[in-house]
């Protein structure tokens, strides 16, 4: 058995993303394999045929390769901030479901052929309502960042980052500073570590919280 799990990664996926925050906030040290998305490794493929990060390879052999069951394997065995306490489940489907449909649209136009600004506008209206939700408070379950705002975020930041300008002048005080909190946080950093992509063969780079 191996002494820390594997996890497969590519630093830009926003799935990946919030993996690697939950890990680090959780104090799950992982071996950390930067890869390619062009050029996928075959131990990785043969752990999880499905081809998409993360995939975390446990000890014993066991995948887990959906990003936010990750999350949870992470916390449930450590929680010191207390983020399972957040765990919207029904915000979290929102936005992994409707959210980033119109996000991958308006992103990426030319991959579906369809009018990006209408996507847009549906992406807005879908943070209209978290920017009522973020009014009272810092983060969407109460005063501290938990499980549904990391979850939220990496996707938020990627429609944010698709025209910067525009996402500034829109009326979205709450998101905007809820985003910026997120996006200037130490965690952040340190989950975006830069990486040369894993060869067979390289020595284990432990990624771990401290």
């Amino acid at each position: 058995m191996r002494a820390f799990p594997i996890l497969y990664s590519f630093r830009r996926c926003p799935f990946a993303m919030r993996a690697r925050m939950a890990l680090l906030v959780s104090g799950q040290t992982v071996e950390l394999r930067e890869i390619l998305l062009r050029a996928k490794p075959e131990a990785m493929l043969e752990a999880s045929p499905k081809g998409t990060v993360p995939v975390l390879v446990q000890g014993d052999g066991a995948v887990i390769d959906q990003s936010l069951d990750i999350m949870r394997w992470a916390l449930q065995r450590h929680d010191p901030e207390a983020w399972l306490a957040g765990d919207d489940r029904a915000l979290i489907e929102t936005f992994d479901g409707r959210f980033k449909h119109h996000l991958d649209r308006y992103k990426y136009p030319s991959r579906h052929g369809e009018d990006p600004l209408v996507h847009r506008a549906a992406g807005l209206a879908l943070l209209a309502t978290l920017d009522e939700r973020l009014s009272p408070s810092a983060c969407l379950c109460g005063p501290h960042r938990t499980l549904a705002d990391i979850a939220l975020f990496p996707f938020i930041r990627q429609l944010a980052a698709t025209d910067q300008p525009w996402f500034d002048a829109q009326p979205l005080p709450h998101v905007q500073a809820w985003l910026a909190r997120l996006t200037g946080s130490d965690l952040f950093e340190r989950a975006m570590l830069r990486l040369a992509p894993w060869q067979p063969g390289d020595a284990p780079v432990l990624f771990a919280s401290g």
